[in-house]
């Protein structure tokens, strides 16, 4: 897979994180949870981090965003998927943390598919203008 595939890829498994933050920003269970708050909170930030890159057709700064988030957006899913019970074991709850654990899944096995692809020179953003090896 292509830098440039895996980009269109993680774009359409962001789609399915915002969707399980939009059903939580609207959650009146979690209002009162800062916690809690903080997984929506943090898919927010996520997404909204890498749009300006996607927009530029800029797929390193896009991936360098992305891979640099993914700490912070796997700890929320991991809280969320271990504390959702607390909340409601609702069979929303339930989907919405499996959803979010499939996509942290499914962002490190794209990031990892292209792991050992090298960027274009124009692409690399360790070095701009230096060609990878």
């Amino acid at each position: 897979m292509s830098p440039e595939e895996a980009v269109e890829r993680l774009n359409v498994v962001l789609a399915h994180a915002w969707m399980v933050r939009t059903f939580l920003k609207h959650a009146n269970e979690i209002q009162e949870n800062e916690e809690m708050l903080d997984v929506p909170r943090t898919i927010f930030d996520y997404v909204r981090a890498v749009e300006p890159a996607y927009q530029r057709k800029d797929v390193a700064d896009f991936l360098r965003r992305l891979k640099g988030k993914l700490p912070k957006l796997r700890r929320v899913a991991d809280y969320f998927a271990a504390e959702y019970r607390n909340v409601s074991d609702h069979t929303n709850y339930q989907m919405a943390a499996m959803s979010l654990s499939g996509c942290v899944k499914q962002i490190e096995e794209i990031l990892s598919a292209i792991g050992s692809v090298s960027l274009p020179a124009q692409m690399n953003s360790e070095n701009p203008g230096t060609p990878t090896s």
